[in-house]
């Protein structure tokens, strides 16, 4: 084997400047960091929003490549808007407390849910979404997505007081709408009917009004699909169209049972 041809072909093939992985390692750190100084009581949260300040500084330089892009000015916008964050957060975890009667405690949504922390990093990386810096938001909810296997794009727009039960193989698309008190179960998709890179300025993904609640492995797609005010959407439902408020959508499969003993 010749190592020298070898290396050599491997560094011809790196052709992107800016793919570097400590990019990702670095969003996770400050995904981590920014979680302890918004819930953990033990964490002191005047010296951890310094260091968070700084770790944005040093992730900005990584992921702003672009001329025009936006950078460090964002951090103190961002920082304006983490009580706010906050309040949400923690609606979204007493709205789990109090649906989910395997919930012992608000604590233990906190620390042991993870549609909470699906949900709490969604948030999070939203506002970033937000202010158009590049890279991070994605990295965030891909944290999330690891970790849950939930999958919530950060450009997705979701309300007050939202739960997600069991949170295994959820999907929420970028263009998605979800208003307040809305609840999923595990398995849910509310994705596009179509991928067509041609349609990256378009709603691809459908809107959840308020009050809803789709039960597990349903899926509902398209941009124009809307899912009418307190609405039920049963299990293993498949929708492309839009359903009027105060519905009720069923999937009814043919199940059969036979007793091993009949003749």
């Amino acid at each position: 084997m010749n190592l020298e041809k070898v290396i050599k072909e491997i560094e011809d093939q790196k052709k992107l400047p800016n793919l570097n992985f400590s990019i990702k390692e670095k969003t996770e750190a400050f995904t981590r960091k920014l979680f302890y100084t918004l819930f953990d009581k033990q964490t002191p949260v005047k010296d951890n929003l310094m260091e968070l300040g700084m770790d944005f500084e040093v992730l900005a330089k990584l992921v702003c490549w672009e001329p025009g892009s936006p950078c460090q000015d964002i951090w103190s916008d961002y920082l304006n808007k983490l009580p706010e964050l906050l309040q949400k957060l923690n609606l979204d975890a007493e709205a789990i407390a109090k649906n989910d009667p395997a919930a012992n405690s608000v604590e233990e949504v906190y620390l042991s849910y993870p549609g909470f922390f699906a949900i709490a990093t969604y948030r999070l990386s939203h506002e970033f979404y937000k202010f158009g810096l590049p890279l991070v938001p994605r990295l965030m909810t891909e944290c999330a997505h690891s970790l849950t296997g939930t999958d919530i794009n950060p450009g997705a727009k979701i309300g007050n007081s939202f739960f997600i039960d069991h949170a295994t193989g959820v999907v929420i698309g970028e263009t998605a709408v979800i208003e307040d008190n809305v609840k999923i179960y595990q398995g849910v998709t509310l994705g596009a009917l179509t991928v067509n890179k041609t349609l990256k300025n378009v709603k691809r993904h459908p809107t959840i009004e308020k009050n809803v609640t789709i039960y597990a492995n349903a899926t509902i797609l398209g941009g124009d699909t809307v899912i009418g005010e307190n609405s039920v959407i049963g299990g293993n439902v498949w929708l492309t169209k839009s359903v009027p408020k105060n519905s009720m959508v069923s999937h009814t499969p043919q199940i059969n049972i036979k007793n091993n003993n009949d003749k």
